[in-house]
């Protein structure tokens, strides 16, 4: 299988290389085209691109993982998630007007001017980088541990993040989002279908749908209820999912695209093909998951049920080597969003204030995507345990910039203190319980997090003076933009 796996690898990357480049010749000039595609993406191609960022190596090596490992509680794990996609109906619309009114690049420079202080700004995009890093070393580890999986270490772990952190890289600076929303429609294309295909060929392997349930049934009925075999107490899940929950306004490389669109129309059809899209993965990578526990059964580590299972021959060699490039485009197209959102939160959020009109801004943004893809690279050596958990420790660090982005459109009192102490404080608590692994009074890392972000906020705001001038200058035109599309 080694050879195959070469073989459509190579042609895989060629192809992304041709669609980036050819995204290149339409490219403009200035951070808005580069960072933000010229605020022109249609709704298909945005439905397209924002599935294969937010879907990576997590859905079928770490989902997959995790149904492997708690079983049903996974399924409901993910549809919080899903759930949460109401936010964007709330939140969607209000960015885009902010970002079409006053030109804000990143949601870092929206809360800048919100509350008044480039401190804001600057510490959220701080935030963003360090619990980002690991989440994008997450996909390099999915990469590695599948191609070592699948060839037999002949392509070893070390060789699969490289090659995942020189694709992502290659296609972000080739032309910016632009690139980025081809190669990622191209990529949930591959990931989609290949999927659907093998997941097809494990089920009949099984006796069709009903041998399936049946072998399930019978062998591991306790992996259909929650808490099923122990992994998923309540206050695991929800520990898991609350950070789950707000990824789409708490993630940058997830909200920056709602300041991409064409129109708010299109931001609606981007929301709604997702939740399409979103669904039909998450059935796919659960049904898989328990796949590979019907047929493989003893694994010693979770996160290797997709390879361990692909490597099985319940799938035909030709349609195993189409998902593992299916696999490697998802955790590609998400690694290559959070270098582009990285590098335009640094370069405009830090850098720029501190050098006059903001010199060399896209310059700095390109060498921060290098900082980060080694940064990646050196943090997916470690080899730490289990995918999914390590995605939604990165997402629970993220939780704590939620009080202030809510505060942002639905709170004037809200002010730039307010803002930056919970974010601050509350993020270097969480960090530390994470790393420590510490659950103080048996309660999770990201509820401490999130309730101390919320109550830190709310208290500090209200001691402090909030900029209500700028806030009621900021409002105006997202509140009278939301009632006239409303009106529409």
């Amino acid at each position: 299988m080694t050879t195959g796996v070469l073989v459509a690898l190579g042609l895989y990357a060629a192809l992304g290389l041709w669609v980036a480049l050819a995204a290149r010749r339409g490219l403009g000039s200035g951070a808005g085209e580069y960072y933000l595609a010229g605020r022109q993406a249609g709704g298909v191609i945005s439905a397209l691109s924002y599935g294969a960022t937010t879907y990576s190596a997590f859905m079928m090596v770490g989902l997959a993982g995790l149904t492997y490992a708690g079983g049903v509680g996974a399924l409901g794990f993910e549809l919080v998630y899903l759930a949460g996609l109401g936010l964007v109906a709330i939140f969607g619309p209000r960015f885009w007007l902010a970002g079409q009114h006053f030109g804000f690049i990143t949601p870092a420079e929206m809360l800048s001017y919100r509350y008044a202080s480039r401190w804001v700004g600057g510490i959220m995009a701080i935030a963003a980088c360090v619990f980002l890093i690991p989440y994008s070393a997450v996909q390099l580890m999915g990469i590695g541990y599948l191609l070592a999986g699948v060839t037999n270490s002949a392509i070893g772990f070390e060789a699969g993040i490289l090659i995942g952190a020189a694709l992502a890289l290659i296609w972000t600076l080739a032309a910016g989002l632009r690139s980025v929303l081809w190669t990622d429609a191209l990529q949930v294309v591959v990931m989609l279908v290949t999927s659907l295909l093998a997941v097809g060929f494990v089920v009949v392997a099984l006796g069709g749908p009903q041998g399936f349930m049946d072998t399930t049934v019978a062998n591991h009925a306790d992996w259909l209820s929650v808490p099923g075999p122990g992994l998923f107490s309540l206050v695991t899940f929800i520990g898991l999912t609350l950070p789950w929950f707000f990824f789409s306004i708490s993630n940058p490389q997830v909200s920056q695209r709602l300041f991409t669109t064409q129109s708010i129309g299109a931001l609606r059809v981007m929301l709604l093909g997702f939740l399409l899209l979103g669904f039909v993965y998450t059935m796919v990578s659960v049904i898989w998951g328990f796949s590979a526990l019907a047929l493989l059964p003893d694994l010693a580590s979770a996160d290797m049920a997709t390879p361990s299972l692909l490597a099985s021959g319940a799938v035909p060699p030709i349609v195993a080597i189409i998902l593992v490039v299916g696999i490697v485009a998802a955790a590609v197209s998400t690694v290559d969003s959070i270098l582009l959102s990285l590098a335009s939160l640094a370069a405009r959020d830090v850098y720029a204030p501190l050098v006059p009109e903001g010199r060399g801004e896209m310059i700095a943004g390109k060498v921060v995507m290098l900082v980060v893809a080694v940064l990646a690279i050196l943090f997916a050596r470690l080899q730490l345990d289990l995918i999914t958990i390590l995605s939604v420790a990165s997402s629970a660090g993220l939780l704590v910039t939620v009080p202030a982005i809510v505060g942002t459109f639905f709170w004037r009192r809200g002010t730039a203190a307010g803002a930056i102490v919970s974010m601050l404080v509350a993020g270097v608590v969480v960090t530390y319980l994470q790393i420590g692994g510490h659950n103080p009074l048996g309660v999770p890392a990201s509820v401490w997090g999130g309730g101390l972000a919320v109550s830190l906020f709310v208290v500090v705001s209200l001691v402090t003076t909030a900029p209500q001038a700028r806030a009621d200058a900021f409002l105006k035109p997202v509140n009278d933009g939301v009632v006239r599309h409303q009106i529409r």
